[in-house]
């Protein structure tokens, strides 16, 4: 079965040419890796000026990936636009009563994500989605980026998984050297001792933690 990701965008559009912050950027370039090449990405909400620039960033990818499409219709008008009932669609909320099982995967094929880079603290943005009626499943306690939802999630339905196998690290510590180190608020998937990051984010980091210092 193709199972499809829908990532609801949340984020309000910055004031730059791009309108995308690089964070968002990175992270959904990020997703349509994990999605794997027979899953489907949907990106759905974006502004006419953060469609386009998040197309172009997309398209440059050159790594496996899932196929995707970049809409500026919201969830709710693209389900109905190809008449798809919401009993299809499982939203990841972390305010669930039901952990994520393998088994979903043969109850929902659409899987539905508020595309919102995490607060510390959280704020619930998924209420949002949340009132509209989705059946939802959730991923553990701990909050996680969005692509690390996204990947948790393909590794359960699509890879049959349990969600308390998948390996994690919870608030690792990204060290850029003897001097210079951040922590992470989040839940990642970790590979060896390394948390899964998006290409490029380990550099943005550094490079946001450089603009921080105070001479």
């Amino acid at each position: 079965m193709t199972f499809t990701y829908v990532i609801e965008h949340m984020e309000e559009d910055e004031t730059t040419p791009k309108s995308l912050p690089p964070w968002v950027e990175l992270e959904y370039a990020h997703m349509i890796m994990l999605a794997g090449i027979n899953g489907r990405v949907e990106f759905t909400h974006l502004s006419h000026n953060s469609s386009s620039s998040l197309d172009a960033r997309l398209a440059s990818i050159n790594e496996p990936s899932a196929s995707y499409h970049v809409h500026t219709q919201s969830v709710m008008e693209l389900l109905e636009q190809n008449n798809i009932s919401i009993t299809r669609v499982c939203l990841l909320d972390p305010k669930a009563q039901t952990v994520l099982a393998p088994e979903d995967g043969k109850i929902f094929d659409h899987f539905l994500f508020g595309g919102i880079l995490g607060d510390d603290p959280p704020r619930d943005r998924t209420s949002e989605l949340r009132q509209l009626g989705f059946p939802s499943r959730q991923l553990g306690s701990m909050q996680m980026t969005t692509d690390t939802a996204l990947a948790v999630t393909k590794r359960v339905i699509d890879d049959k998984v349990q969600l308390n196998a998948i390996p994690y690290v919870d608030f690792p510590t990204i060290t850029f050297n003897a001097k210079e180190s951040v922590e992470m608020p989040f839940r990642y998937i970790v590979n060896g001792k390394e948390p899964v990051l998006p290409p490029g984010m380990r550099e943005l980091l550094h490079e946001d933690l450089n603009k921080s210092v105070i001479f």
